[in-house]
């Protein structure tokens, strides 16, 4: 029997370094990531994990080696960033933060109707499209950061530490909730986290670094199907061992970033 063909890759990273003058922050990591992953990185504080993805999402220059990203469909962009903390507009509403993105690149006003509409539907935010961020709670602040991303439809999803300030309940609401927003594309996302149990409940693959200079230390394949529940997730013993192996894998270079 023939083995199944492999998705192609979405994003290649060859031979990648970074300098900051005489830091380097990201050396010599290679990495090719297929379309449809939910792939996620973990590692140290100051390993390049945040770096890494400002290459990726054009915010920072490589000193040397490759970054590419595939070529999007015709009319949609390339990529969507979801920083971590507040990154929505304080002066506009809700809706006219989710539509920003299709303002920008002038989409049409019936698409950014439809768009718009589904997306703050999907993540529970119909009634709340005229409010504005202050009036909001940093939970639903950060579904209105998604639904902004995933209503500009790119090709990959870039996000960085993006429910890292929420408490633990709604961290557990959100991870839930871009679970089951994923599942309706299965976009291509690159995902920073310094927490282990998130990486593992959220994605396909994950990439454990060294310690500065940032390296790769091991990609770990995960192995639970999907659709996931978050709740049921954590009482599955193939969940904690596979966030105990990474921990295996992560410790070593967690006390040599404090030494």
């Amino acid at each position: 029997m023939n083995a199944p063909d492999k998705p192609p890759a979405k994003i290649q990273i060859r031979s990648l370094v970074k300098r900051f003058q005489n830091l380097i922050a990201v050396d010599d990591v290679s990495l090719d990531i297929a379309e449809g992953t939910f792939f996620a990185i973990v590692g140290p504080s100051g390993c390049g994990k945040t770096t890494m993805l400002r290459i990726l999402g054009g915010l920072e220059t490589v000193t040397s080696g490759t970054v590419e990203i595939a070529r999007p469909k015709p009319g949609r962009p390339q990529y969507s960033m979801i920083f971590q903390g507040d990154s929505i507009f304080p002066w506009m509403t809700v809706w006219d933060n989710a539509a920003y993105g299709l303002r920008m690149r002038k989409a049409p006003a019936d698409e950014i109707k439809a768009s718009v509409s589904m997306w703050l539907d999907r993540t529970g935010l119909t009634r709340f499209s005229g409010h504005y961020p202050h009036q909001l709670s940093g939970g639903m602040r950060q579904r209105v950061s998604i639904a902004r991303a995933f209503a500009n439809d790119p090709e990959v999803l870039l996000m960085d530490e993006p429910f890292s300030a929420l408490d633990e309940q709604n961290r557990t609401i959100l991870q839930q909730e871009l679970l089951r927003i994923w599942e309706v594309d299965k976009k291509t996302v690159v995902f920073i986290t310094h927490s282990v149990d998130e990486a593992v409940t959220l994605a396909d693959k994950i990439m454990v670094m060294t310690a500065s200079p940032g390296r790769t230390k091991s990609i770990i394949d995960v192995e639970l199907e999907r659709p996931r529940n978050v709740l049921e997730l954590r009482n599955d013993p193939r969940y904690g061992k596979i966030v105990y192996g990474i921990w295996g894998h992560l410790k070593d270079e967690v006390e040599r970033a404090r030494a």
